[in-house]
Formats: structure tokens, sequence, C-alpha cells
């Protein structure tokens, strides 16, 4: 009968409609949250991320400074002598310093947020949406987070025995309680005396060359490898591990795209020079093309285990501040 076709083509129609809603990732967007949650449980996520990934930043650091192979052969040989010469504390030094970034994250967070909101006005592309606020938000983040970044550094290069970067400091390197707060108050009056209120942007243009470029590029292609992924797998499959999958693929394209840009950011930053295109002559010439791969896979070894924290924490933190009104709308 007429009635009993149509009824069934409405509920097939209902059937694939709400199949597809659940094959699709859907994105919380800044007004769907509750900003008190969102931003405590941010900076308490954010410390946890940190703690976890910072030996790794800092072998990363110290691989791209060192000329050539003279003190580390890779990775994991960095993480044995260092951890052999100075102990667990010697993975962690500059941590004290390098926590005030936690400032930086949550202007970054915001910035994304918000511009994804502004530009949705003039576009409902996900891929302009997400490349024009990645870029926005690391600019924001960058301003704030190069002065900490040099300071931070240069204490990662502080090691018993042989002088790694341009400044040492005093007394001994036990980087505990006061100690800590010693080295960072000696390495500050150093940069002052040394290059000014300057010194601590130094190397601040090729940051923004290096993260405004890796935080457009990640935003589109995490987006981009969710959505892929939601296609590829079963239906049933939980949003979050899919997300997971795609953080660090997303993490991994875009470290190869910007390292080169890195290592002559943290040269420029940790040797005191002055200009990008110098750095970049002296390292083609020491080192060849290879020398701009220098700390590639330290990153990506950090970037992964860190992106699929950050990943799973990040969507988890707005699925808990989601305003409670709208849970029951969203699949997970």
């Amino acid at each position: 009968m007429p009635g009993q076709s149509a009824l069934k083509h409405w509920l097939l129609d209902s059937f694939r409609s709400a199949m597809e809603d659940k094959r699709n990732i859907q994105i919380i967007e800044w007004e769907h949250l509750d900003k008190k949650k969102f931003y405590v449980f941010g900076v308490a996520m954010t410390m946890m991320i940190r703690v976890s990934v910072y030996p790794f930043t800092l072998i990363r650091t110290r691989l791209q400074v060192q000329k050539g192979k003279s003190l580390y052969h890779g990775t994991f040989d960095a993480f044995i002598k260092i951890l052999r010469a100075d102990g667990v504390t010697g993975l962690y030094r500059g941590f004290l310093v390098n926590t005030f970034t936690l400032i930086s994250g949550q202007c970054y967070v915001t910035t994304y947020e918000l511009t994804r909101k502004f530009v949705a006005d003039y576009s409902q592309s996900n891929t302009v949406k997400s490349l024009v606020a990645g870029g926005s938000a690391s600019l924001v983040a960058q301003s704030i987070t190069v002065p900490i970044d040099v300071v931070s550094q240069h204490l990662m290069m502080q090691r018993k025995g042989e002088k790694m970067g341009r400044f040492q400091v005093h007394g001994n390197l036990e980087g505990q309680g006061i100690v800590a707060f010693g080295q960072t108050k000696d390495i500050i009056r150093q940069i002052l005396r040394a290059d000014g209120l300057r010194g601590f942007y130094r190397g601040y243009v090729a940051s923004l060359l290096t993260y405004i470029p890796n935080s457009a590029v990640w935003w589109p292609f995490y987006h981009f490898y969710a959505e892929q992924l939601s296609h590829l797998c079963p239906k049933e499959c939980p949003h979050i591990i899919l997300q997971a999958i795609s953080g660090p693929l997303a993490a991994a394209t875009a470290s190869i795209l910007t390292n080169p840009m890195d290592v002559i950011r943290t040269r420029v930053q940790v040797e005191g020079k002055s200009s990008i295109i110098l750095t970049f002559r002296q390292l083609m010439a020491e080192e060849g093309p290879w020398g701009l791969m220098k700390g590639l896979s330290a990153r990506i070894i950090s970037a992964t285990p860190s992106t699929i924290v950050i990943v799973v924490g990040y969507e988890s933190l707005k699925k808990l501040s989601l305003r409670p009104e709208l849970v029951d709308s969203r699949h997970w």
C-alpha cells in the first residue's frame, strides 16, 4: 500500500540520517562551552601534559644546537647520557621557568576558539576556520612564550662539563629548590647584560615562522584525518579513538613541514645569532640539507604521545565543559 511504502521510506531515511550523524565527528564550538569548567580543567590537563613531554623537548633542543654529533648520536643516546650525567633532574632542567607558558597555553585555546567563531561569519569551511584560527592562536601564544622559551632553552643547555650554549650558570647544577631559581636569575642577568631587553625576543620572527605554519597546518590536517578515518572505520568506533589517531598523524605531517625552521629558530635563540638567513647558510655549509632535519625524530617521538594526550584531553575537556542543555544532542 502507498501509505506503508511511504512509512518504510521514512523509517529508512531516518535510520540513515541517524547513522550518518553517529559517523560524523561533531565539533564543539566556543558558544557550546561552560567557560568556567573549560579553564579550570584546561590548566590541570596542560600541566600534566608538560610534565610528561618535557624531557623530549629538552633532548630535541640539545640535538638541534650541537654541532654535528659531537655530544649525542641520537634521541636515545642523549636520553641515556643526560640521565647518567645529571640524573632525572637533568631531564627537567628549566622546567620551572617553562611552566609559565601555561598562560600562553590558555591564551592559545581562547584565541583559537574565538577566531573560529569569528571566521564562521564569513566561511563555513572547516578547513578555512581551522587554518586561520590555528595561525592566529599561535601568533598570540608566541608573543607570550618567546621570552620564557629563551630563558628555558638556555637552562636546558646547562650540563656538567662542556658548555653548550652562550651562557653558563655559576655554581652547582643540582637543579633543585632555590638553586633552580638562582640559575634562572643568573641566566636572566646574563641575557640582559649581553643583549638588553631585546635578548628575550631573540628568535621571535623565527618562532613565528615556525609555529604559525605548524599550528595553521596541524588543525586542518587533524580534522581532515579524523573525517577520513570516520568513513574508513566501523560506525560503532568511538570518535575519541579516531581523534587520538588523527592527532599524531597531523603532528607528524606538521613536524616534517616545519622542522627546518624549528632548527634555525633554536640556533638563533640559543647561539645568539641575529640573522635567520645567515644561520640557514651556516647550517647548510656545515651540515648540508640533512642538518635541517636534526631533532625531527625526537620531535615526532615527543609529539606522538603528547599529541594523543593533548587531543584526548582537549576533546574530553570540551565534552566535560559542554553546557548541560547540549549534552544529549551530541553523539560520541
